[in-house]
């Protein structure tokens, strides 16, 4: 595996040059940009060209067929795209969580939905990376870097979603591994997803400090899928769910302890909502983008709409607040990357930027006027997309609640 991890690697550095010119002068263009490394910058330029080449002109067709795109996580697996988190020493490139962040706004702008279900394999490709013992490491990373197995994180039930302590599925400790029973939801890559990280309660009478995560394996016994869920929009995201009936785990799957569960949960969910707050910055720029080319040509009253001051402001005051929130998420990212407090930049960075995604999406379809609900434009796609952002990792409700709690407490001096 890692002679044919070398091998894309200088595959890439012959032909990188060109891709980085172009992104450097991508990055002139922005007010703000995150640093990146000249490794980094090389996996970005890759990642740039993964998405106008498998993503950008298959995506309309992925939501039509209403299905996930096996063979573009795959295939982006292949590309290196699964290992930014994990170490060189396992396979990886082992680079920032910038980088995955800066990644999924790029795949974004082409496909959310898409970009969202890869973030999610990769976010479990890097915590096995980081917390599994080196026999579970050998075991699964080579499969997930290469797109054999597709990772997905398992905390949502039926009845249970933000509220984290109203978990019902239930870890019971047998010799020698735990006996798990419940049904997850709402899972991104279920469709198709080999591994999971699931959150289960080993204590009901102790609430979220009973929970704990395990490493499970849907292609062994007690594990079943549950239809892919149709969501507008969205088919690529792969969202449904597994039920597990007395499904043993090894001692030796079990990531983390009671209690910690809630921890690493709540760590996985702030960083989650950072890359989704970038994520949205991606999409709606991307259609505003769209929309001025589209204003440049459109010719009317003698000239071009473009020349409508009333249009050209509204433009404007979509670019000032893409601006606006990807200020608020490269925060949010910086915060998750250094390991400090990142609940507070992560909760208002999600909320303005999904905002910021509805409201600019539908005004750059109205610049567009009714060639923008054309199948040729991603922007009703995009639009349904900005939606889903509103809801996953915690509702704009839920985000008020954090930001709120955070400001009462202060009040109070606590």
């Amino acid at each position: 595996m890692r002679s044919s991890t070398s091998a894309w690697k200088s595959r890439f550095r012959e032909a990188a040059p060109s891709a980085i010119v172009a992104l450097k002068e991508q990055e002139q263009g922005a007010f703000m940009e995150l640093p990146l490394t000249d490794a980094e910058a090389t996996m970005l330029a890759r990642a740039i060209d993964f998405a106008e080449t498998h993503v950008a002109p298959n995506a309309p067709t992925w939501e039509e067929e209403r299905r996930q795109p096996i063979e573009a996580l795959r295939a982006a697996s292949r590309a290196g795209l699964a290992g930014l988190e994990v170490p060189e020493s396992l396979g990886g490139t082992g680079l920032r969580f910038r980088l995955k962040a800066r990644v999924a706004e790029e795949i974004a702008r082409h496909c959310f939905a898409f970009s969202f279900s890869m973030i999610n394999h990769m976010g479990l490709a890097g915590k096995i990376a980081r917390d599994a013992p080196a026999d579970i490491q050998k075991r699964y990373l080579p499969e997930m870097l290469a797109g054999e197995a597709i990772g997905c994180t398992a905390l949502s039930e039926p009845q249970a979603g933000s509220d984290f302590a109203a978990i019902t599925t239930s870890a019971k400790k047998v010799d020698g591994g735990w006996v798990i029973n419940g049904e997850k939801a709402w899972i991104t890559n279920a469709a198709h997803a080999d591994l999971m990280f699931l959150y289960a309660q080993t204590d009901p009478a102790a609430g979220w400090r009973g929970v704990a995560g395990f490493l499970i394996d849907a292609r062994e016994e007690g594990v079943t899928r549950v239809p892919p869920f149709e969501i507008m929009g969205g088919h690529a995201i792969g969202v449904g769910g597994f039920i597990l009936e007395d499904h043993l785990v090894p001692d030796i799957r079990q990531m983390s302890e009671p209690g910690d569960g809630f921890k690493a949960a709540m760590a996985g969910v702030n960083a989650a909502r950072s890359y989704v707050a970038t994520m949205c910055c991606g999409m709606t720029e991307a259609a505003i983008e769209l929309a001025a080319r589209y204003a440049s040509e459109r010719a009317a009253f003698g000239g071009h709409i473009a020349d409508f001051q009333g249009l050209r402001w509204q433009l404007a005051d979509a670019q000032t607040d893409i601006e606006a929130a990807r200020l608020l998420a490269y925060r949010a990212v910086l915060a998750v990357e250094d390991g400090t407090a990142a609940e507070l930049p992560a909760a208002p960075a999600k909320k303005f930027a999904a905002r910021m995604a509805d409201t600019h999406l539908t005004r750059a379809m109205q610049v567009m006027g009714a060639a923008g609900l054309r199948r040729d434009y991603p922007i009703g796609r995009q639009i349904a997309c900005a939606r889903i952002a509103n809801y996953v990792d915690g509702t704009t409700e839920i985000q008020n609640e954090r930001i709120a709690r955070a400001l009462f407490n202060k009040a109070k001096g606590e």
